[in-house]
Order: C-alpha cells, then sequence, then structure tokens
C-alpha cells in the first residue's frame, strides 16, 4: 500500500489544514520513491512504529527531508533507545575515519551530524527519553564533531609546521572550551557552540617551517570553525561564535594561559564571569596528554568566576544585566520567545547563575555549570523560596521541550512561537496536547513562575531610597562637617547612653590607619555604610556600646569592602549584625575576627535554624566536596569556617531565647563530632595513601576510636570549650602496614597509629588566619603527657585496672566515645563500665574524692578577699560546678556496682536522675543539685557571650545563684564531709 495512503487516514483528525496534509502526503510519495525497496514495510505493519515515524515526520520538515534524502538512515538512526557517549563515538569513528581530502572530510562530518540529529529528533519528539538527555546527546555530538575537527586539522598541520612546542620542548595543546549550554551539556536542537581557543604556553613548532605558537593555533581554529561553521549542500555542523573570546571579535582567535590570566585579572568584566560559569574544555588537539592542561586552566577559570566570600560586589553589575534583559524584551517585543522572552529560559539561567556568581565561591557546591544540579542546592541553601526549585525545574524542562519542538520543525536558530496555525498545532502536539490553546495556557502558567521569582531576584529594595534619605542625616556626623557639639546633641536624641563616647568611637575610625589608607571605591562604600550604620543603631537599646563592638569589624574589613557592601546591600543582615553585637560582644568578636560570617547574616532562616548530627556531616561533606584532596590549607580553612558559622547560629538561637541550655550544649557537641568525624577520616584516607593499611587490612574506617572526655563526652560543650580527648587503636601491637605491597612506605602498626593521631591534632589545632579548629587536651589519655598518645585497648584497660588513680575514674564517669569503629567503640563502652562498677571502700573513695577537690580549690578557686570583696568561682569554689560533678562522680564510683543504670550516662543531669530513682539521693536534694547545675551553667554561658569573667563579687550574685550556691555547699557538707555513708 502506498505510504500515502496508509498514513493520512491516520493523521487526518489531528486538525491540520488540507494544505498541511497535501504536503505530507508529498513527503510520503517521495519517501517511498527514494527508497523502493529498501523500505522497511514490516515497520510500517507496526501500529506502535507508524505512531513513532508520524510523530518525528509529521512535525519536522528537517527530519523529512533528510529521510527523502538518506532513506535508509530510517532504519540506521531512528532508534528507540538513548545513544551513549561510546555509541556516538563508535558512529563519528563509523563516519569520519578515512577521509584524506578536506572536501570529502567536510562532507561526512556533515552527514554525521544529520544522521544523528534525525536519531535525537525521532527520540525527543516522541518523548523516549527526558529532557536532559536529549540535550547531553546533542553535547556528545557537538563534542565529537569539535574533537574529530581538531583531530584532522592538526594531522595537516603538524605534517607541514611540525609540533608545536614550549620553550622547554615540551608539546603543547590547543583546548577549546565550550560555553554556555555547550560547556553545561545542555545543548539544544539548533544551538550554535560558543567557543573560546587557549593553549598553555608560547614557543614554536618543531618541524621544517616553523610557526609560533601564537600564529600555528590561530590557523588551526580557523580551519576547524571552517569545517564546523561553513555551509555546504549538506548544511553545516555548527554554527560557532567566538565572541566571548578575550577582546572579542577584535582579540587574538588563540590564548596561552598567562595572556588569558593578564586579561582576566586586569580587564575581565563581570558578565565574563557570568559567562564563564558555564565553561568547560570540550575538545584538544592532544586529547590523551592535555590532563595537566586542563586543570590549569580550570583553576585560572575558577579563580576569576569565583570570589572566596559571598560576593556582593558583583550585584550592581548583575543588576544592569537584568535590566538589560527586560529592556530587550520590551524593545524586540520577544513575548512569543521562549528563550529570550519574559519567563523565558533565559531568565531561569540567570537566576541560578546569579546566585552561583554571589554565593559560589563561598558555596563550592555552586560550582557546577549543570542547571537542574543547581536549583536544588538554591534552595537547600535558602536563596530560594520552599519548592520553588522544583517549579523552576519544571518550567525549565517544559521550556526546553519547546524550544526543541521549534527548532526541530526546520533546524533554524529560533525560540519564538510561530504564527502558521499548522506549525504551532504541531508544537502542541509535540508537547502532548491536542490543540494551541491548552499547550499554550500551560506555557503561561510556567512563564509566569519564572517571570515571578526573576523579578524578585536581586531587585532593589523598594525603600532603598527611603532609606538613603532617612540615613543622609548622618552625613555631616561621619565625615566630621557638623560641630561636634551638634553631633553629640544628634546622638543623644538617637537614644546613645554616652554620646560622647560614640563621637569618639566614631572619629577614631576616622584617623584609623586602615580607613586613611582605603582605595577609592572601598572609601566610597565606606561613606555609603556608616550613615546607614548610625541610622541603624537608633532601634538599638544600647546604640553606644553597639556602635563600640562594631567599629572593630568596620575597621577589619575596611581593605575588604565587599563585606561593607553586603551590608548596604541587605539591610535586613545589618539589623542581624547590631541585634546580635547588642546581645553578645562575644559574637561581635567572633565575625570582626571571621568577617566571611557576615554571609550567615544574609538569611535569618538559616541563620536561626539548627541542625541535628546527620544534617551537620552531610552539610559539611558537601561543603568539602569540591576543594582538592591534595589542598590541605582549603580544606582547613573550609573546616573552620564551618565551624565559627554554626557556632554562630547556635550563639544568635542562645541569645535570641530561642534555644534552651541543654540544646545549646547539645548543638555545640554534635557539630564537634561532625567535624571530629571527618578529621578522622581525611586523616585515615592520607595516613593509607602514604603507607598502605595496618596489618594490610583495607577498610574504610580505621580500627580506631577517639574517646571524649569533661564537657565533650558528658554533652556539655559550651562556647569556646577546649576538646579532652584519648586515642585508642585496636591493631596488632607487632604487625605494620601493606605499604609495601602497594608500592609505598611500610611502617609499624604503633607508629602508624601514632602519625594517625598527630594529624588529628593536626587537622584540629592548627592556627591559621581563621583561628584553630579546637584546642585539644590529651592530658587525661594513660600517664598523662608522658604516655603513648595513642594507646592500645589492652594498654588502656591495663592502665586502668591497675596503675589509674582514682580521680582519672572519676574522669572516666564522663568518658564516651565520640567518632571511630563501631566495634572498637562497644568494647570501650564494655571496658567503662566493667571498671566504673568494681566495688569499692567509700570511706576511702570518699576522702580520695574530697582531698583532690581540697587540691583543686587551693589551686583554681578564687574565693580569697579581692580588695577587701569576697569572690565566687562559678566552677571552681566552693558550692559550684565542680562540687556538683565531684559528688555525682563520687557516687557513680561508689554505687555503681549496686546500680548498673548509674553507668549508663555520662551527663551529670541523667545520673542525677538516677540517683534519685536509686533513693541514693533524695527527690528534693537532686532537684536541688540539678537545679544548681543548671542555672551555673546557664549564667556560665551568659558570661561568656558577654566576655565577662566567671569570677563573680558575691555582693553582686543574684539571689538565684547565692542560694544555689549556699546548697550545694551543704549537700557536700552532709555527703562528702560525714563520717557514715548513705546506703
Amino acid at each position: 500500500m502506498p505510504l500515502q495512503q496508509q498514513l493520512i487516514p491516520l493523521i487526518e483528525q489531528r486538525g491540520f489544514s488540507s494544505a498541511h496534509l497535501e504536503r505530507y502526503g508529498h513527503f510520503c510519495d517521495a519517501l517511498q520513491s527514494a527508497a523502493g525497496d529498501t523500505l522497511p514495510e514490516s515497520q510500517f505493519a507496526d501500529s506502535y512504529w507508524v505512531q513513532q515515524f508520524i510523530n518525528a515526520t509529521l512535525h519536522s520538515e528537517f527530519v523529512q527531508n533528510q529521510l527523502t534524502r538518506h532513506p535508509n538512515w530510517l532504519s540506521e538512526s531512528c532508534k528507540e533507545q538513548a545513544l551513549t557517549l561510546q555509541d556516538y563515538q563508535q558512529l563519528g569513528s563509523h563516519w569520519l575515519n578515512g577521509h584524506n581530502e578536506l572536501e570529502s572530510f567536510n562532507r561526512a562530518l556533515r552527514q554525521f551530524r544529520n544522521a544523528a540529529m534525525v536519531g535525537i529528533i525521532w527520540r525527543d519528539f516522541n518523548r523516549l527519553v527526558d529532557t536532559m538527555t536529549t540535550t547531553q546527546e546533542l553535547t556528545w555530538l557537538a563534542e565529537i564533531c569539535a574533537q574529530a575537527a581538531i583531530d584532522y586539522h592538526y594531522g595537516m598541520l603538524t605534517a607541514k609546521h611540525g609540533e608545536p612546542r614550549n620553550n622547554q620542548g615540551e608539546l603543547q595543546p590547543l583546548l577549546i572550551i565550550g560555553m554556555g549550554k555547550l560547556g553545561a551539556g545542555e545543548l539544544n536542537l539548533s544551538s550554535d557552540i560558543d567557543l573560546i581557543f587557549a593553549y598553555p604556553q608560547a614557543g614554536q613548532t618543531d618541524g621544517p617551517k616553523t610557526l609560533f605558537n601564537q600564529e600555528f593555533f590561530t590557523h588551526l581554529g580557523k580551519r576547524v570553525i571552517q569545517s564546523l561553521d561553513s555551509i555546504t549542500a549538506d548544511g553545516l555542523v555548527f554554527r560557532v561564535d567566538m565572541r566571548l573570546r578575550p577582546f572579542g571579535q577584535s582579540g587574538a582567535l588563540a590564548c596561552h594561559f598567562d595572556a588569558l590570566e593578564d586579561y582576566y585579572q586586569t580587564q575581565g568584566r563581570e558578565w565574563e564571569r557570568y559567562a564563564m560559569i558555564k565553561a568547560r574544555v570540550i575538545a584538544s588537539s592532544l586529547p590523551t596528554q592535555s590532563a595537566v592542561a586542563i586543570e590549569e586552566l580550570n583553576k585560572l577559570l575558577t579563580s576569576f568566576t569565583y570570589r572566596k566570600y559571598v560576593d556582593f560586589s558583583v550585584v550592581e553589575a548583575l543588576r544592569k544585566l537584568k535590566q538589560l534583559i527586560t529592556q530587550e524584551v520590551a524593545r524586540r517585543k520577544l513575548g512569543d520567545d521562549v528563550k529570550l522572552g519574559a519567563g523565558g529560559i533565559r531568565e531561569i539561567e540567570f537566576i541560578a547563575q546569579a546566585f552561583q556568581l554571589i554565593r559560589g565561591g563561598r558555596d563550592v557546591q555552586l560550582q557546577d555549570n549543570r542547571l537542574l544540579v543547581i536549583l536544588p542546592l538554591l534552595e537547600e541553601l535558602h536563596c530560594l523560596p520552599e519548592g520553588m526549585a522544583g517549579q523552576l525545574s519544571d518550567a525549565y524542562c517544559f521550556l526546553r521541550n519547546c524550544e526543541h519542538a521549534i527548532q526541530g520543525f526546520q533546524d533554524r536558530q529560533t525560540q519564538k512561537l510561530p504564527l502558521v496555525a499548522d506549525q504551532r498545532l504541531s508544537i502542541a502536539q509535540v508537547m502532548g496536547y491536542s490543540d494551541w490553546e491548552s499547550f499554550f495556557s500551560v506555557l503561561e502558567a510556567h512563564r509566569e513562575v519564572v517571570k515571578t521569582e526573576f523579578a524578585a531576584i536581586i531587585a532593589s529594595p523598594e525603600s532603598k531610597a527611603a532609606q538613603h534619605d532617612a540615613a543622609h542625616v548622618w552625613v555631616g556626623v561621619w565625615d566630621c562637617s557638623v560641630d561636634p557639639e551638634m553631633c553629640v546633641v544628634k546622638l543623644r536624641e538617637a537614644g546613645h547612653e554616652d554620646p560622647q563616647a560614640s563621637l569618639s568611637a566614631i572619629q577614631e575610625l576616622q584617623q584609623s590607619p586602615n580607613i586613611i589608607a582605603m582605595q577609592p571605591i572601598g572609601r566610597q562604600r565606606l561613606d555609603e555604610f556608616m550613615p546607614q550604620l548610625l541610622q541603624a543603631l537608633r532601634q538599638s537599646p544600647t546604640p553606644t556600646a553597639t556602635l563600640q563592638r562594631v567599629l572593630p569589624l568596620v575597621r577589619a574589613v575596611a581593605r575588604r569592602s565587599a563585606y561593607l557592601l553586603l551590608l548596604i546591600e541587605n539591610p535586613d543582615a545589618l539589623r542581624q549584625l547590631l541585634t546580635l553585637a547588642q546581645a553578645s560582644p562575644w559574637i561581635a568578636e567572633q565575625v570582626t575576627q571571621r568577617p566571611a560570617l557576615l554571609d550567615e547574616l544574609l538569611d535569618p532562616r538559616s541563620l536561626y535554624h539548627l541542625s541535628d548530627k546527620r544534617e551537620l556531616c552531610d552539610e559539611l561533606r558537601r561543603s568539602t566536596l569540591r576543594i582538592p584532596e591534595d589542598d590541605e590549607e582549603a580544606q582547613l580553612d573550609a573546616l573552620r569556617y564551618f565551624r565559627s558559622a554554626h557556632a554562630l547560629r547556635i550563639a544568635a538561637c542562645e541569645v535570641s531565647g530561642a534555644l534552651p541550655l541543654m540544646q545549646v550544649s547539645d548543638m555545640l557537641t554534635w557539630l564537634a563530632e561532625a567535624l571530629l568525624d571527618y578529621v578522622v577520616a581525611r586523616s585515615w584516607q592520607d595516613m593509607t595513601a602514604r603507607y598502605g593499611y595496618p596489618d594490610g587490612e583495607q577498610r574504610s574506617t580505621p580500627n580506631f576510636i577517639i574517646v571524649g572526655y569533661g564537657k565533650l563526652g558528658g554533652i556539655e560543650l559550651g562556647h569556646g570549650s577546649d576538646l579532652d580527648l584519648v586515642f585508642i587503636h585496636n591493631a596488632s601491637t607487632t604487625g605494620c602496614t601493606d605499604g609495601e605491597q602497594r608500592g609505598l612506605k611500610t611502617t609499624d602498626n604503633a607508629t602508624f597509629y601514632m602519625r594517625l593521631g598527630q594529624k588529628i591534632i593536626h587537622m584540629l589545632t592548627t592556627r591559621m588566619a581563621s583561628g584553630e579548629l579546637y584546642e585539644v587536651d590529651m592530658r587525661l589519655r594513660p600517664s598523662g603527657n608522658s604516655g603513648m598518645l595513642v594507646a592500645t585497648l589492652a594498654a588502656f584497660e591495663k592502665y586502668q585496672k591497675h596503675d589509674a588513680w582514682t580521680w582519672e575514674h572519676q574522669a572516666l564517669v564522663r568518658a564516651r566515645v565520640v567518632t571511630g569503629d563501631t566495634s572498637l567503640a562497644q568494647q570501650f563502652d564494655d571496658l567503662r563500665r566493667h571498671i566504673l562498677s568494681q566495688p569499692r571502700d567509700r570511706d576511702q573513695l570518699r576522702q580520695d574524692v574530697a582531698e583532690m577537690r581540697n587540691k583543686m580549690r587551693m589551686h583554681l578557686g578564687s574565693d580569697k578577699a579581692n580588695n577587701g570583696t569576697p569572690n565566687f568561682h562559678l566552677k571552681q569554689d566552693r558550692g559550684g560546678i565542680v562540687d556538683i560533678e565531684f559528688m555525682v562522680q563520687y557516687a557513680v564510683l561508689g554505687w555503681g556496682h549496686q546500680i548498673p543504670a548509674l553507668i549508663t550516662y555520662t551527663d551529670n543531669i541523667r545520673i542525677l536522675e538516677c540517683l534519685a530513682q536509686s533513693g541514693i539521693l533524695s527527690t528534693q536534694e537532686v532537684d536541688q543539685l540539678t537545679c544548681a547545675y543548671k542555672a551555673f551553667r546557664a549564667l556560665g554561658h551568659k558570661l561568656a557571650l558577654q566576655q565577662q569573667s566567671n569570677v563573680i563579687a558575691i555582693n553582686t550574685l543574684d539571689d538565684e545563684i547565692r542560694a544555689a550556691r549556699d546548697k550545694v555547699s551543704a549537700l557536700w557538707q552532709s555527703l562528702m564531709q560525714a563520717a557514715p555513708t548513705p546506703g
């Protein structure tokens, strides 16, 4: 049966005009005539396949034309399954190898491209694959064509001129950088490709007709472009656009790395940083020898594209770019363009890339060029409202499918919705709708979502002009153009508790060397910021004190004025800063020492959102994922920022009253544990890469644990607490690593684990510009500072059973495994339980505990008169925290063999609950100790955040603390000084 008679009845009900059906009938006749006996009649007998054929050919004149010219492609190209990269590589070899003549090669290149496009459109129009599979196949096709072109022309040129080398004789590759959608693996059906050519170093070729590398690579680049871009009877391969290279069309076609770096560092524009987000090397003249050059180039481009902080210096440039986008839509009347129009693809890309530029230097997980990967990350980072990532992703895929339906019709680079009714109906049906109206209503809904979010991105605050006007009254106070007496009056009227002190602080800042030496752009930002700061201080209950706490930060960032711009651009962040600085000078000092923490103030949702340990571990892993494994400095910096950022969040929740004391300690403890988990894993990876595995046992985690003592073990960490740690391993004492078998160094197990411990301490305590991660105290290990840094479990057990002092068993009460091997952790727990449950002479025990406590009071206490005023050391003096801790430890050691529950917990509160339940202490006594313990710790936290000493004049104690102190002292006398032991 003629194809026309078979197929026309199947499409008559689809709503197309008679002219469209007539043209399709002519195609059917032409195909049948061209194919002759090769027409696959068995496939046309399959109704499912026939529907695929109709969907691809009815809606694509390009497919019609190609199949009419090459009917054999109907079987060769029209596959249902997505092709892999290997499939494309094999097809490329089949089409492109063995051509000696340029004309023959160029023809094969185009036919390969056209055959592949027929298959891609077939699968896309039949929805046999998803959107991003289509874009990935198109990207692979472009990469293989570009690589084939550079391979062909490189061979031709080197035969004449030799190979390009640097001055040391090393071969130099030409790298083709794919920009935009090509770089991101998101190419569309009829896209042009934006390219930049680069090579590592200058030099010359080594052949008979020598050329400088610049000249050689320029020739090579021109030939590659011609093979891809020139139009022949078979069409073109890809339109090539080189305008994104340095200096655009007037710049050199190929640049060496030093020239690239010089251009980007001295003349690179913000829009070029924006474009560089998607850059990726897609081909090379020496594909098997370019890894080092590609890595060097990636570092160069990354350092240009991303800043190491949240970069609000780019905001104004992005605003201008956004404004240009909006103006272009209006000027060119692009409402019918699914890419460039309002609510189109370009606006989604802008949303993602704007945040990538601003935050990608700090949140390195955003340094990914794939849009659908970035959108969910932006929502996780609270850059997008909840649910918006999903809506934008859906809109993006819908718009890209629509773009493909438009372009696939005639293989034309256009994104405009057609005006012709038949073409509109084709697009609707490719998109899965029976008519244009149904499709268009869904399209408009997606575009409305995109328009709304695009409008919200880096929008100038509506009240910015009003804020500027309000702050303007403070310009004279800041620049000293107003009489000092009038300045004092203004400050007093604004509520400053000491206006003269405020004015003196402002004048001192003006005269600071840091301020005097500022660059013009920084000074301009400071002059804009200071009046806004003084205006915002009107809302503070203590403006003078808050100003004095914030000005050190201003002085610290004087030469890094991007932070000032961050606060100018984000009035809410400035308000958060003042609120926290007013509540806690400790917080103000932390931000001053680490100005990057200002990033945390941008979004109250994240500032006041606290993560559990699992979330902390996940976030830490993500934040370090893209840091090169051999860049230890960057690793250590990332860990320190992570700790500081989360400590700031915890402190913010605490001073705002959103987090009670016990949860503060939980959060700080989980934070330490997450960091210890990471440090151990990182150290283990480094050590095994150097020495192999102890006893040849290849495992992902070491046979090793870290035991936390004191506040860490008791889940009672405070702000600035150090970590009391003990390291234990359980490897063979006579064994060694299998380094020799792996071509590495070999060392005995004891030395290996000692070095592992040293590596862990190094990562925790190395002082960098961002400070140290934690202060570590290892004195509680067996034999203290004179003992092994890492003991075996057997050695630890022997020491605890035969050599440990009573105070060391007291310390064991608050010991628990905080990270490491689960099996070894269980063995330690069993050993701890065994040691603590040994029967003891309670009278002797009480005497040992009391003697140790008296020694501590003598050396550490401060309950001596100071200028005639007695003091109370919140922790060490009589009736303080340590008295409670020692009573609890005495009870655990004295009754642990009778009441196993006492040994279960390491924190004082739950142990006290067990003491009440067991009757060792009365409920009233336990309540008194618990209330006193919580009150002392809460006051200690408050004093730490206020940067005040925990030594307090007794005559200033409030009634609650004074009463708690007296009750603890009385209970100490009752329990620890009485002759008979209770129970």
